[in-house]
């Protein structure tokens, strides 16, 4: 299951150096995944792309970026229930 940020989030950027798959943005960044260059997931909050996002599996044993929010609105996003297996075949395909 991928993460996802809520509306809680105060924008401080804490989350985005954790990332091991570098899948959280500033607001209104674009974003690129195998090539291709996308528009920002959102102009208001820090956001997660959900095809970036392994929950660090594969990297750590729990996801980096939930400890450091101080706001505590990093959870699971229900839009993306993906298995350890799913999430670590993830982590190959993005070369990770």
């Amino acid at each position: 299951m991928a993460l996802m940020i809520t509306e809680e989030c105060i924008n401080c950027s804490a989350c985005i150096p954790e990332c091991p798959n570098t899948a959280i943005y500033e607001p209104a960044e674009g974003w690129e995944l195998f090539g291709e260059s996308y528009d920002a997931m959102s102009d208001e909050i820090t956001y997660i792309v959900p095809d970036k996002c392994t929950e660090c599996v594969g990297h750590f044993e729990e996801p980096q970026c939930i400890p450091v929010c101080p706001s505590d609105c990093i959870i699971p996003d229900p839009n993306f229930n993906e298995s350890k297996e799913e999430l670590l075949a993830k982590k190959e395909a993005l070369g990770n």
